[in-house]
């Protein structure tokens, strides 16, 4: 059986540390018959060199799945590095998204779309062009989805940063929350949405536990589609 080393970027908020231990016994819940563990890029520890370390000490076989919503800095680094690292025996899954399932799950935390005419989709954002394609694409599936414009507000690095994505977009406007918990960036979004309705972080949603079983099961078989 191939480890399944999730990993998270962390945050000094309680709630939101609950929330990514929780998606974790909700991944170990879906899947009973897999070693999964848990480490971190920053902030908190295991950090994910040390976590790689101790696993690969028991198994030749792991893959790294990043609990993160694009592919930046952390993924085409931080796990790429690991996967170099122990060649043959640590494989690198992809960021959660983009995928349908993350539209499906932030068109249901907008709830009632009837009283919005625009969405704007809040993200931590990156310098990375390649997250903000990410970010983009994501964005245009929940645009589909919930059948309403939907534009990407930035917190941090390149791209239009939220106060000013709010500030120019007309109508009934919600904000949809596109981090997974609780932290430093979620106050932020509250704090620049004010006066606007606001949706809750992903959470631990099972639907996003099955998503990130799937990243490990598409790194073991490129073709598989099922956990």
């Amino acid at each position: 059986m191939t480890d399944l080393v999730a990993v998270a970027h962390g945050t000094a908020d309680p709630a939101g540390i609950r929330v990514v231990h929780d998606l974790v016994r909700e991944m170990a819940a879906q899947r009973p018959d897999l070693p999964i563990s848990l480490g971190f890029v920053d902030l908190l520890t295991p950090a994910l060199p040390s976590l790689v370390r101790r696993i690969t000490s028991d198994t030749d076989d792991a893959v790294v799945v990043p609990l993160l919503l694009s592919a930046g800095y952390h993924v085409y680094v931080d796990v790429a590095a690991e996967a170099r690292r122990y060649p043959g025996r640590v494989r690198a899954a992809g960021a959660l998204g983009p995928d349908p399932v993350l539209a499906e799950i932030l068109a249901d935390r907008l709830g009632d779309l009837n009283r919005i005419d625009h969405v704007v989709l809040a993200a931590a954002g990156s310098s990375d062009p390649r997250a903000l394609l990410d970010c983009e694409e994501t964005a245009a599936l929940l645009a589909r989805r919930i059948d309403r414009p939907v534009t990407v507000g930035y917190l941090s690095g390149a791209g239009g940063r939220l106060p000013a994505v709010l500030a120019r977009t007309p109508g009934r406007v919600a904000v949809a929350n596109y981090l997974l918990a609780p932290g430093f960036f979620n106050s932020l979004v509250h704090r620049h949405a004010r006066g606007h309705q606001t949706a809750d972080p992903l959470g631990a949603d099972p639907r996003l536990a099955t998503l990130a079983l799937q990243r490990h099961a598409a790194a073991l078989h490129p073709t598989a589609v099922a956990v």
